[in-house]
């Protein structure tokens, strides 16, 4: 053979010329990596085109090759198959897939001629190739943005649940009920129900519209805060990330007259900004500190917690307060005597 007869002639040469002539002999197959793109096959080959070939050319010579050895029209004995079997055929179909979508995508043709033309760059041809396999096709961005509508979405009607139920479990407290129906009969709205004649109406329907005119008032007329207050659409998470601009802005703002009135000019505070640092101090959020009586916050206000020595004081008595609670509650009694007596780290034993 012509190989080793040139190896035998090279014998006194130096090494590099060796290497020379042998990298000369290897064969270009040496580019093409088992299990990726075609594997050991070259795409183009698979496909019939040259590597200059046009998108249509290569769309093409798909659709010939795929109308031929595909599945559904394989039959034994055709003449454009003499000696195929219908395993044989599948196998070559979905090499011609493969190398059709390897080609077909600039990017992934792109990365597929690199891997020809640079052979010795092994593992990079690997991490191109799963790299662009394992990337979500979708854009993370529309993702990102899906999720928040879809959250959001989900955050305004749970919102608008919670606040239906406490109207409901409002309307069936005395106090409040009580209250809104004196109302609705100042305002004359329960006596339009009873009606005479042609537009009488059965006790049911009556009542049932008693019921939406309680509700009504109890609506416009109670102030419900915290978790269960009426829904703002602003406050939902695709108004507070679109609006988060401005809430930062007038959080510097709000900040730095803050610190210019209360730090520089030593201004006394006002009820809202005592109630503010109380909140602070509790490490309460604004909806539940909202959500407390009235006669709490005044008695903040008396015992001047927006102090820190004095809510200090405070925060101690609560504890105390507590301690002594758990201290006489049966429930909490049981539960150290049991601890006591069968709780976790006692050692039992079983009789056999």
């Amino acid at each position: 053979m012509a190989v080793p007869t040139v190896f035998m002639r090279l014998k006194s040469r130096p090494v590099f010329i060796y290497l020379f002539f042998a990298s000369s002999f290897l064969p270009s197959a040496i580019a093409l990596i088992e299990g990726l793109y075609c594997g050991t096959q070259d795409c183009y080959e698979v496909l019939g085109v040259p590597r200059d070939a046009s998108k249509s050319e290569i769309a093409r010579s798909y659709r010939q090759l795929a109308r031929k050895y595909h599945p559904d029209r394989f039959r034994a004995g055709d003449p454009g198959l003499a000696g195929e079997t219908a395993e044989g055929a599948h196998s070559k179909f979905l090499l011609v897939a493969t190398a059709y979508e390897t080609l077909k995508d600039e990017e992934s043709r792109k990365d597929y001629d690199y891997m020809l033309d640079h052979p010795e760059e092994y593992y990079s041809h690997y991490y191109h190739y799963y790299r662009r396999r394992l990337t979500p096709k979708v854009d993370v961005r529309v993702v990102i943005l899906v999720t928040v509508c879809a959250i959001s979405v989900f955050q305004y009607f749970s919102w608008w649940s919670s606040y239906n139920e406490a109207i409901n479990y409002l309307a069936t407290v005395p106090k409040y009920r009580i209250q809104a129906t004196e109302l609705a009969k100042k305002q004359g709205l329960l006596n339009k129900t009873k009606e005479k004649g042609k537009n009488k109406r059965s006790k049911e329907e009556i009542r049932e519209e008693e019921e939406e005119v309680i509700r009504d008032i109890i609506k416009n007329k109670i102030d419900i805060k915290g978790g269960y207050q009426k829904p703002n659409i602003t406050d939902i998470l695709l108004c507070q990330i679109i609006l988060s601009p401005y809430f930062l802005c007038s959080y510097v703002i709000w900040y730095c007259g803050w610190i210019y009135r209360f730090s520089i000019k030593r201004e006394e505070y006002g009820e809202e900004e005592k109630l503010y640092l109380i909140r602070k101090n509790m490490r309460m959020s604004s909806s539940q500190f909202d959500s407390l009586e009235d006669h709490k916050k005044e008695s903040f206000l008396e015992r001047q917690l927006w102090i820190k020595e004095n809510f200090e004081v405070y925060k101690q008595e609560q504890e105390e307060e507590m301690k002594m609670k758990m201290a006489m509650d049966p429930r909490w009694k049981r539960y150290r005597r049991w601890m006591k007596n069968e709780g976790p780290g006692r050692l039992t034993f079983i009789d056999d």
